[in-house]
């Protein structure tokens, strides 16, 4: 019996070591950039990797030209995040072909080209909104995602504070 519990707690200990390693090799990211979400430069400029959030609160971020220019001269993966980013968005079944592609439009007019990467706000999505991402050529990041790459949020709203982050 007790070689079966060391046994295990060398596998556990394994896996959380290849977590670990794996957070130090991967990309950043920083979650929830809108011109209208305050976001710590010192975040922005240490990730490899935007959230970009293209109409939070209905108010789309290609009105903001200058924030546009701003983030796209930062030369960062800008990937989008949500469409107005509010609780479960893509957990419910209520995203459309219509409000997606809008939403695309809306980055394309900001950014000049469409994202080819998602991440669902607090990564919860149905498979109906996954395959309907999908479809429109989407690689989707998840929760497997946050667990291997550290990930920062504007606002420092994050599960954990964005200075934890940087600990592990």
């Amino acid at each position: 019996m007790k070689r079966w519990v060391a046994i295990i707690l060398i596998i556990i200990l394994i896996f959380l070591i290849a977590v670990e390693f794996s957070r130090l090799i991967s990309q950043r990211g920083i979650d929830d950039v809108s011109p209208n979400i305050k976001c710590e430069e010192k975040y922005l400029e240490k990730t490899d990797v935007l959230w970009i959030i293209p109409n939070y609160k209905g108010e789309p971020i290609s009105k903001n030209n200058l924030w546009c220019y701003k983030i796209s001269q930062m030369n960062k993966i800008l990937g989008m995040h949500g469409i107005n980013h509010y609780h479960k968005e893509f957990e419910k079944d209520e995203i459309n072909s219509e409000k997606l592609n809008s939403s695309i439009e809306i980055f394309k007019e900001c950014f000049g080209y469409k994202p080819s990467i998602f991440k669902p706000p607090q990564l919860l999505i149905s498979k109906e909104n996954k395959e309907l991402l999908e479809k429109n050529n989407f690689k989707v990041k998840g929760k497997f995602n946050q667990l291997t790459h550290k990930v920062y949020h504007c606002s420092d709203t994050g599960t954990f504070p964005n200075w934890f982050h940087d600990l592990f």
